[in-house]
């Protein structure tokens, strides 16, 4: 049994981090997702909910930003055009509100969004610092930003995860991903965890750590615009994310390996803040975490 008081702590601090992700918009949004009647891409047993659902996803998307941007022309279009630096919540919160229309939302509101989506696409375009053309439509970037959030959102679940996806599970969960991909553009997306393992590395001699990418991880690690109180939780969050990533990633980032102190101190640090992250949206996000 839950103190009245102990509960509406909880569930102030549930809001708070909602809205911290989700912006002002979010409580409003979540409720039209859960409500609007009409047919889904998904359904609640399938494990695109499960992950999408799930705190872990705080590290995943780390994870898959610090990722994302080993690829010079993905990372050209982001610092060109994201505004990463200039509203970081802005983007999460646009980011948050695509994951939960397309997983939770009804399959009109999923084609709504995609086609929103790929009209941003169309017009983010420009030439890389290396000299070479880069668009957002590009089929072949966009596979690379679609393999770097699946393989990143499903290995975070599998480590920090409420529960864990078998191998039928996490097949799954990548063929859910795959019919948002194939919406926004992404050519045979992968359907099985081996298949995006091995898009990975088929990609990997065409990665690097540019100026750009190592700007963006120190920005995102050790500079992000958050209070001081937030601050020590949110490097418990960046330190997860940094041990989840393979080795290969670290280095042209600049990024530290340290074995024995991530599988014990970041490791237990990470499952104790996820924890703590679901137990307070709990009572809040009966429905979806993200809107």
């Amino acid at each position: 049994m839950t103190l009245p008081v102990l509960s509406s702590v909880r569930e102030r601090l549930g809001a708070a981090l909602f809205e911290q992700v989700a912006g002002s918009k979010g409580p409003d949004r979540r409720e039209r997702i859960a409500l609007s009647e009409g047919p889904r891409w998904f359904d609640e047993s399938r494990p695109i909910w499960q992950v999408h659902n799930d705190a872990a996803m705080f590290v995943g998307g780390l994870r898959a930003l610090l990722l994302q941007s080993l690829h010079p022309l993905a990372m050209a279009g982001v610092a060109g055009h994201s505004g990463y630096r200039g509203d970081p919540w802005g983007r999460l919160h646009r980011t948050s509100h695509f994951l939960a229309v397309t997983t939770f939302g009804t399959e009109a509101d999923a084609q709504a969004m995609i086609a929103r989506i790929r009209a941003i696409h169309e017009r983010v375009r420009g030439i890389a610092p290396d000299g070479r053309p880069y668009a957002a439509s590009d089929p072949h970037l966009l596979r690379w930003v679609h393999l770097a959030e699946v393989d990143s959102f499903l290995y975070a679940y599998q480590r920090y995860g409420a529960g864990s996806l078998d191998q039928a599970g996490r097949d799954g969960y990548v063929a859910d991903a795959a019919r948002v991909a194939a919406a926004l553009g992404v050519l045979d997306p992968p359907t099985t965890e081996a298949q995006v393992r091995a898009g990975l590395h088929g990609y990997r001699p065409e990665l690097k750590g540019t100026r750009e990418a190592r700007e963006a991880a120190r920005f995102m690690l050790l500079k992000p615009p958050l209070p001081l109180p937030v601050r020590a939780p949110y490097g418990i969050l960046a330190a997860a994310a940094v041990a989840s990533l393979p080795v290969w990633a670290r280095w042209p980032l600049r990024l530290p390996y340290l074995p024995l102190a991530e599988a014990t101190v970041v490791r237990l640090a990470g499952e104790g803040l996820i924890r703590g992250i679901r137990w307070v949206l709990t009572p809040v996000t009966d429905s979806p975490t993200a809107a």
